[in-house]
């Protein structure tokens, strides 16, 4: 599969992800009776199910052997470099960020997508500038129009729809992608295969399992963030819904292993990060249409919309001058 494939693949991973963790957030399953889940309360669950598909999807297609090994009492173990661990911390936080930010109450799918996937195409040119990369003129213009897509967004919605929770998990999402860009910049985004599926496997055994981690440590806490975690991972195992958790888990890993196959193709940031927003920006817009299937659900706000038409079409226009380009070069090859 080429970067459109994986494109594919995230798309349609994405809208499912995103749709059960709001309907989970929301408490619409009959089987919750109306009975909402706090984001902290749901990721326990979420994290196991994520970390046991990435450790079948990766057995299953044979990639354990593109990792670093190393010897353990003979036996040759797959292992993390350090910039595939430092790499895999940050997509840990990434991983449990983005569940959070859809379980917002009164924050719908459409704004916390406009507000991750905008600052996440902002870095884009950055990175490159920062890793030396070539940054061409129409970067800056999809720079601006993601710029305008956020002005939109905020001129559209009041300030007590945007929870300063739900900032400061933006935050740690936007710094955790920048990051996670500049390790993977330096380190892969080969034209060699085996160079990408070593950083794909190496970063991906160290994000899931780091998850799963940081929220056993979470238990230790006071107040209600370590209350929501200990009954996150006590009180659901033995639940009708159990399986709504879980299929939010494996769409989880879906995503992150196709959007990070999206990311690691060797093409520039500002060609690779639009092509992978885009996915996500239809993704949400249909897991949005899908929620007003529910009772009592409405669609997002006008705003919200035209904010994620703008951020579209600047991501065409990020999108196709690199490829009017790549179709000139094989004209000239052929």
């Amino acid at each position: 599969m080429g970067i459109w494939g994986f494109a594919f693949g995230y798309f349609a991973c994405y809208i499912p992800y995103s749709l059960m963790t709001k309907i989970m957030s929301k408490g619409l399953l009959p089987s919750l009776h109306g009975r909402s889940l706090d984001g902290f309360a749901i990721l326990p669950c979420v994290a196991v199910a994520t970390l046991l598909t990435m450790i079948l999807v990766i057995s299953l297609l044979g990639w354990w052997k593109y990792a670093t090994h190393s010897k353990i009492f003979g036996l040759s173990v797959p292992r993390p470099t350090k910039w595939t661990f430092l790499s895999g911390l940050f997509t840990s936080l990434i991983i449990g960020t983005t569940t959070l930010a859809y379980t917002f109450e009164g924050v719908s799918i459409v704004l916390a997508m406009l507000l991750m996937r905008g600052g996440v195409l902002i870095t884009g040119p950055i990175v490159d500038a920062s890793t030396k990369r070539k940054v061409r003129w129409f970067s800056w213009a999809g720079f601006g129009g993601a710029c305008l897509a956020l002005l939109l967004n905020a001129r559209g919605v009041s300030g007590s729809r945007i929870p300063l929770a739900l900032g400061l998990v933006v935050l740690v999402y936007i710094v955790s992608y920048f990051m996670r860009f500049q390790f993977m910049s330096r380190n892969a985004k080969s034209e060699r295969r085996d160079v990408n599926l070593r950083y794909f496997v190496e970063e991906t055994m160290v994000s899931t399992p780091m998850l799963v981690v940081i929220l056993a440590l979470f238990t230790l806490l006071g107040g209600k963030v370590g209350a929501d975690v200990r009954l996150g991972w006590t009180a659901h195992w033995n639940q009708p819904y159990l399986w709504a958790l879980a299929l939010i888990g494996v769409m989880s890993q879906g995503t992150g292993f196709f959007g990070t196959l999206v990311f690691l193709d060797c093409r520039e940031n500002t060609f690779c990060i639009p092509v992978n927003r885009a996915s996500s920006v239809l993704a949400g817009v249909a897991a949005s249409m899908l929620l007003t299937l529910f009772p009592g659900q409405r669609l997002p706000a006008t705003a919200e919309f035209v904010g994620a038409g703008v951020m579209i079409v600047s991501i065409l226009f990020l999108s196709i001058p690199p490829l009017l380009q790549a179709r000139r070069r094989r004209r000239t090859e052929d």
